[in-house]
């Protein structure tokens, strides 16, 4: 063994060799490391045990460093660790995976997860909503990583008679609150119960803020432009705040794609030369809400944006079904984006629960291993792959493979007709996994759930 290269053993069964061994061929030398294949009596390394391990571990040829198991060996693995005199440990799932095990560093960058941006999480149509139903959904936005819970209202005539109520329910269970509204009857008896923040003053309300402020020192306002172009309107608010006293925090309003988007961006770079010090918001839903897109990804990039310009709050909402997790999307992208806009760095490769619709990397056997392991595989059950657009199904009676799922099924069936219907169910939803990653461009990995991101659901393997 050489001084400076420690020796790796590799436990593996007989079909996962000879790709075990490819892998390491090429990874072993630009890794600084040997490697050592022990080949244990089983087919599938997958149903291995670390008790099993312990008790067929050969002895290796030469002293080993370390011992890396199949990613889905179950047990303790002490106990190899113990058989083998070094320590053992999982390695990945999937054997393609090996050079980013070993390229990794250990758990997240240091200081990863901090944040200063400010989550509110508005309850849309809050007057018309039970306060069993008001404080449920605030539990499930602080559960999602909201720091405030806004209280929307319903424009009209007559104020939320329940608004106090709903505030007082929030604050007894530790929410803080704010209310969005410009009638100044319901804001009043919001910041009575015990709200912090209203959203929001302009031209034609702002005069209710000193008001307020009076009676409730403590109170923050939103200060916006009359309209979202005007923005000498929010300079004339923002002045009679100072001259009251009152605490502001500054929204120039962001507007939808078509409606003034690009120029809405632009204001709020503009407010903040002339602020250099004010805090800002940012209301998100006119581009998540009103953008036919899933919200992740213009989520993450207004994120981006506010952490640069100093927006150290936003208003978010979950009305449209593809915002239905809006809340977490902002709370990791907070995450992701401070810690690139503070270190320097890309926000690339940081955070797996925001990449959702599509896998990082997906890799694939390749035509050759799966022919390989075709003519190595003698027993009935089946191995499945999603790879070249096509589904493939690997037993002793032969490789089946198509792109259409139905016609792969009846070829097995002609082969076997009589599949037990649970294995036959079992085929079928593999099956309609495998053809969601080759429609989307994700990883399959048989018996393992898709990965959704921070979306995945996990799924009971039946590998046994």
């Amino acid at each position: 063994m050489s001084a400076d290269r420690p020796r790796i053993l590799f436990v593996t069964g007989k079909l996962a060799e000879p790709s075990l061994r490819r892998v390491l061929a090429d990874l072993a030398p630009r890794a600084g490391f040997e490697a050592e294949v022990a080949v244990l009596p089983i087919t599938v390394a997958a149903l291995m045990t670390t008790n099993w391990v312990a008790r067929h571990l050969p002895n290796p040829t030469s002293t080993v460093d370390r011992v890396i198991l199949p990613g889905f060996c179950r047990g303790d693995v002490a106990e190899v660790s113990t058989a083998a005199n070094a320590p053992a440990e999982l390695g990945p799932k999937d054997l393609r995976e090996l050079p980013a095990h070993f390229g990794k560093k250990s758990g997240p960058p240091p200081g990863y997860g901090r944040h200063d941006i400010e989550i509110l999480a508005e309850i849309n149509h809050a007057a018309v909503r039970s306060p069993a139903e008001i404080l449920a959904i605030a539990k499930r936005y602080r559960e999602s990583g909201a720091d405030v819970i806004d209280l929307g209202c319903d424009p009209g005539e007559t104020p939320w008679a329940g608004v106090g109520e709903a505030v007082r329910l929030l604050k007894a269970d530790g929410f803080r609150v704010s209310i969005d509204s410009f009638h100044p009857a319901e804001v009043e008896a919001a910041l009575a119960a015990g709200a912090e923040l209203v959203l929001s003053v302009n031209g034609t309300n702002v005069a209710h803020a000193r008001h307020w402020h009076d009676r409730f020192p403590a109170v923050e306002v939103v200060a916006i432009p009359d309209t979202p172009t005007d923005l000498g309107s929010l300079d004339r608010t923002v002045q009679a705040l100072e001259a009251w006293g009152v605490k502001y925090r500054l929204d120039p309003i962001v507007e939808p794609i078509g409606m003034g988007f690009a120029a809405s961006l632009g204001r709020y770079l503009e407010v903040r030369k002339r602020y250099p010090a004010a805090a800002m918001m940012m209301g998100v839903g006119n581009l998540t809400e009103l953008t036919d897109v899933d919200s992740a990804g213009v989520t993450v990039t207004l994120a981006g944006f506010c952490q640069e310009v100093g927006v150290r709050s936003v208003l978010t909402t979950e009305v449209i079904n593809w915002c239905r997790s809006a809340v977490k999307e902002f709370d990791l992208a907070r995450k992701l984006v401070f810690h690139a806009v503070t270190n320097g760095v890309l926000p690339k490769n940081l955070e797996p629960g925001l990449v959702v619709l599509r896998d990082r990397k997906v890799f694939e056997n390749g035509p050759e291993a799966l022919a390989e392991l075709a003519a190595r595989v003698k027993d009935r059950s089946y191995r499945l792959f999603a790879e070249g657009g096509e589904v493939h199904a690997i037993n002793g009676a032969g490789h089946v493979h198509g792109p259409d799922p139905f016609a792969v099924f009846a070829a097995l069936l002609a082969a076997d007709p009589k599949l037990d219907p649970s294995h036959a169910f079992y085929l079928g939803y593999e099956m309609a996994k495998a053809v969601t990653a080759l429609t989307l461009g994700k990883q399959y990995t048989q018996d393992e759930a898709l990965d959704w991101g921070f979306l995945t659901r996990p799924e009971v393997s039946h590998r046994g």
